[in-house]
Formats: C-alpha cells, structure tokens, sequence
C-alpha cells in the first residue's frame, strides 16, 4: 500500500480481442515508457506451446521483459486463483525496479481477477467428481452438462459459454464442494492506479487479421508443434491442448478431420472467440480507453498513457 498521500503505484492494462495488435504496441509503449509486460493470457503460460498460442517471440522478449509466459508444462492448470497471486507477484517485483507494469492479454477472467480483486473460491481438487463430470459431458453432451449447472448455480452458469466444458465442470466442481457460485466472488480492488486502455478494428478489419496470423501460424510449423506435444504424450483431452489450433490440428493428425476442414475450424473458432471477448470488455465500458486502431497511432497511445504517468504535461 502506498503511504498517507502518496499515490498508489501505476498499472497499465491493455485488452482487445485476439489479433487486434495488443502484442506489437504493448511492446512499443514497453520501450518507451521503462516498462515490463505481465500476461494475461490463459495460453501463453503453457512452455512448448509457442506457434498456436501467438506467442511474443525471443527477439520481442528480448526488448521488453515479459512475466507469466512458459511457467507451467501443458499437462498442469493454471487456475485463476494461481494467476492472480502470479501476477500480483510480478507487477510488485515490477514497482519494486521502479519500472512501469503493463498487464497485457485477452483472457477476460485473468483480466478482472487482478484488476478488481477477485476472491476465488479456495477449493481442493476433487479428481473423482472431475472426471465424473467430464465423463458425463462425453457421454450427454455438453448441453447437459451445463442444464445441470443452471439448475444449481443460475448465477454462474449465466457467466460461461456450455461449450466451455473445462469451465462448466469448475463451477460445477466448485458449487458442490463449497455451495457458492462461482459467479459470487467478493472483490477486493488492489493497491493500483488503473489505466485501462482497450484496441479494437472494425471486424473485418480484424478478420482479415486472424486469418492471415492462422496461414502464418501454419506456414510456421503449427502442425508439426502439435504433432510433437501429441508424440510427447500431451493428450487432446488436457485443457491446454483444447485451445485454438491445437484441437483442431489434433483432430488432423488423428485423422477425425482433413487439414482443409481444421483450417476452416480455426477459423470459424478464433472469429467466435473475438466476438466473446467483446462481452468481457466491453466497447461502453466507461473504465476503458478505447483506441481504433484503423485510425490511431502509437503515438497517440502512447501520448494517453504518458499523460496518465505524468510524463507529459496536460
């Protein structure tokens, strides 16, 4: 905390949907402004999970130092719970060197756990009813799976998609071992002063981009990446490998699709994501700063945010 009228340390947060340009102008303002970057990407955590995940490269790593990204192998969870205490690890650690954090990413949850202080539910693993949960998805569908979490948390089931089977189960997993909905979390703000800055493109604009970043992706190596994590023994069933590209491409390689059809679910996929994570940062959002990056600049990003820092005058 900061001390009897000295302003609470800075936190700059930059969110937009994925391949808006979040990565290349976070670096930017990064160089700029003596600054490090904190992920905030359910995805990037993953070590060995680089091409499909649009992961920053070395050389961009190597301009800005980047936290959170390669801390967890892809057959463990990073829970929110986890992040949350990561994040707020390194954006103190940050102050501490008297340099700027940049909370950088699209995972909406991730986002708003450190932002507005979330209170996760403490819960231990419950392997059993995990896998009896999962079981019930496979065998009635993830429909069913969700009706039931309708049934008991109402709340929380009006947060998550029910073709988010990973999440449907966690919240399943959480109301019946505690009786409280994930969607009833208490809010504890941190010790930050907030500068929320938001990237969008009109969605053309920005489905031309996800496009072009899946033919890179594949031009990359994106098959052969999915390829070895298979040949490693990283399963399809592991929520890592449930990401964009990686389940699509798994599908390929298991011959349940031809490589044309997991294409055209990547795409389909990614452009379904964009318009989620438009619910959780939302363009009427009064705490966001939106920039339309058809039209603004770096620069003028970067003059905002310097302005929010006192580095430059009003």
């Amino acid at each position: 905390m900061a001390g009897e009228g000295v302003p609470d340390p800075p936190l700059v947060v930059i969110v937009g949907p994925t391949a808006v340009g979040k990565t290349t102008l976070s670096i930017e303002l990064a160089v700029a402004l003596g600054g490090e970057v904190v992920s905030a990407d359910s995805r990037l955590v993953y070590r060995g999970m680089d091409i499909g995940t649009a992961k920053p490269t070395v050389e961009e790593r190597s301009r800005v130092p980047h936290h959170l990204i390669d801390i967890a192998d892809p057959d463990q969870v990073v829970s929110v719970a986890q992040y949350q205490q990561s994040a707020y690890q390194a954006i103190d650690s940050i102050h501490q060197r008297g340099r700027i954090p940049f909370l950088v990413g699209g995972s909406g949850q991730y986002v708003r756990s450190v932002v507005q202080g979330w209170k996760v539910p403490p819960v231990v693993a419950n392997p059993g009813l995990r896998s009896e949960l999962e079981a019930q998805a496979r065998q009635h569908g993830a429909d069913s799976l969700h009706a039931q979490l309708v049934r008991l948390d109402p709340t929380g089931a009006a947060r998550i998609d029910a073709r988010n089977v990973r999440r449907v189960v966690r919240a399943l997993e959480v109301f019946m071992t505690t009786g409280r909905s994930v969607g009833a979390q208490t809010k504890s703000p941190p010790p930050y002063r907030l500068y929320q800055v938001g990237f969008i493109r009109a969605r053309p604009a920005l489905y031309a981009r996800i496009d072009e970043r899946i033919d890179s992706m594949l031009r990359n190596g994106l098959v052969d990446e999915v390829r070895g994590l298979l040949d490693a023994g990283y399963g399809l069933e592991l929520p890592s490998m449930s990401g964009l590209g990686y389940r699509q491409i798994g599908w390929y390689l298991t011959s349940k699709w031809t490589l044309d059809e997991a294409v055209s679910g990547m795409r389909r996929g990614t452009r379904r994501f964009a318009r989620q994570q438009s619910t959780w940062f939302r363009a009427d959002d009064p705490g966001i700063r939106w920039f339309d990056l058809a039209c603004d600049d770096a620069a003028g990003v970067l003059r905002s945010v310097s302005r929010f820092l006192d580095l430059m005058p009003l």
